[in-house]
């Protein structure tokens, strides 16, 4: 197979979704913050703004923040953002909101807005996994034993940690099958390749990063720094 990048290659789209509310932040609007002298919804951006892959990028902010996101995109001279839209309710409904202005492109990411260190190799081993078979994941090996657990806080079991990874962003689709997935959607889904497995249909894994950390409590603002300190940024 023939990497994307030695080929005439089909045109990419990211959605890059930042329209949640952020509600464990303690009053810290996260997109915002500053993570090394940038702000982190800006860092998250830049890394597909950067990767020649990505044609276009496709911001899902909340009503509240369509503004400031603008503002955010016209400062850093964002060029390849070409539509910044309103979320939804819960993510799977922002992510509909940003397929819904997907025309014409074969391939799109769906990435967490508050995801900053993902980077131009993340992105490029994400749309290579996705050719097979039309769907893929970064994801990293758990590396604490996991319990499962009862309402009551009772282990029911203890599975094998060999065979258990933790799913982050980028995950990549061929536009058709995303888009049907959705269609078909019921309840309530925590990452968008559920929807593809409640189908049957396949979805690859492929090796995330440690440091692609998902900025959620004001913790996580002091763990990126010190990855950024680690990398000598």
């Amino acid at each position: 197979m023939k990497p994307i990048a030695a080929e005439r290659r089909e045109h990419v789209t990211a959605i890059i979704v930042a329209a949640g509310a952020g509600v464990r932040m303690g009053g810290i609007d996260k997109l915002f913050a500053d993570v090394g002298g940038i702000p982190l919804l800006a860092r998250t951006i830049s890394a597909f703004e950067s990767c020649p892959l990505i044609d276009q990028i496709i911001l899902v902010a909340s009503e509240s923040n369509l503004e400031r996101c603008w503002k955010l995109v016209q400062t850093h001279g964002f060029r390849k953002v070409i539509e910044l839209v309103p979320g939804g309710a819960r993510r799977q409904d922002s992510v509909q909101q940003g397929l819904a202005q997907v025309k014409d492109c074969p391939w799109v990411l769906i990435h967490d807005g508050v995801r900053p260190f993902v980077d131009n190799e993340l992105i490029v081993n994400g749309l290579e996994a996705a050719r097979e078979h039309g769907a893929a994941v970064a994801a990293v090996p758990v590396k604490d034993t996991v319990k499962v657990v009862n309402p009551d806080r009772m282990v029911r079991n203890t599975p094998n940690r060999d065979s258990l990874w933790a799913a982050q962003t980028p995950q990549v689709f061929r536009t058709e099958v995303i888009r049907d997935a959705y269609r078909d959607a019921f309840g309530d889904v925590t990452d968008d390749a559920m929807l593809l497995e409640r189908l049957g249909h396949p979805v690859k894994v492929y090796l995330g990063s440690y440091d692609n950390i998902k900025i959620t409590t004001p913790e996580d603002l002091d763990l990126a720094e010190c990855i950024l300190r680690r990398r000598g940024k």
